[in-house]
């Protein structure tokens, strides 16, 4: 089957200057993810990274050929990083079946063939180029590795666990975990930072009626987009991304790019942000 994909090109930071309200959403906010019983993919140009979800709701969905990789399948020159952020459901792929509950990840390397979702899940989906083939493998939340921050003080204490990541499971470019907040905390990666050699794509979910305030835009220029439950935002190379929100949320980020350097950051100090 063929699955339709939404193209998002990529914008310099001048043009972005000028854009009002609607403008920054049309360019970096996705909302309509998670339909029942549909594939929704956003093909961006920023480092060619396609993020979307897909809901089986009791019936089999698979995902095949995408027009915008150019490929008859879309892993045949990609990988894939699937995380479930619903109930249990299952994913198919290279004739092999995975359950995947919440919480895990499933990654699927360059060569994989078709990808079918069933059952019960929520799937959150990322795609980035690939030139050589991973091992596939589940990650489970007890395989991933978890790395505690911040203060109650300061109200961004949070765990950052980390699946697609060189020290938990091997991968061609795409990096990819979540990071869950202590409660009374609000605050994620601030003091903020760019990653010039990585874009960077967040899913804010496990909200209810909170809204997340997310920052964008270069340091001296920024922005910001509010965000819904189960709404992604893309993040090109020459923004930070950051946020706060009005209650408790987790967040999924991914990055492609050069490297899997996860600390290959560039710091923003706090008095250089207006």
């Amino acid at each position: 089957m063929t699955t339709d994909a939404e193209t998002r090109y990529a914008i310099d930071p001048a043009t972005t200057k000028t854009l009002d309200t609607q403008g920054l959403r049309d360019q970096f906010h996705v909302s309509g993810l998670f339909e029942k019983g549909k594939v929704k993919l956003v093909y961006s140009h920023y480092d060619r990274l396609i993020l979307g979800s897909a809901v089986p709701d009791g019936k089999d969905l698979t995902l095949d050929e995408v027009p915008q990789t150019g490929t008859a399948s879309i892993l045949d020159r990609r990988e894939m990083g699937i995380l479930n952020i619903g109930e249990s459901g299952t994913v198919t792929a290279d004739g092999k079946t995975h359950q995947v509950d919440k919480g895990e990840v499933l990654y699927l390397g360059l060569g994989s063939g078709a990808v079918t979702f069933s059952g019960k899940g929520r799937f959150y989906i990322l795609s980035a180029p690939a030139h050589r083939s991973c091992p596939s493998r589940l990650i489970t939340k007890e395989e991933a590795r978890r790395v505690e921050l911040g203060t109650r003080e300061a109200a961004n204490e949070r765990v950052i666990m980390q699946f697609l990541h060189p020290e938990v499971a091997e991968s061609c470019q795409l990096l990819m975990g979540y990071t869950q907040f202590a409660e009374g905390s609000l605050w994620n990666t601030m003091p903020a930072h760019l990653h010039d050699r990585r874009m960077e794509a967040y899913l804010y979910f496990d909200m209810g009626d909170t809204r997340v305030f997310h920052f964008m835009g270069q340091p001296h220029e920024t922005r910001h987009i509010v965000m819904s439950n189960e709404e992604a935002v893309i993040s090109p190379p020459w923004s930070i991304h950051s946020g706060a929100g009005t209650g408790s949320y987790t967040f999924c980020w991914a990055m492609a790019g050069d490297n899997v350097d996860f600390t290959d950051m560039d710091m923003v100090p706090m008095e250089d942000l207006r």
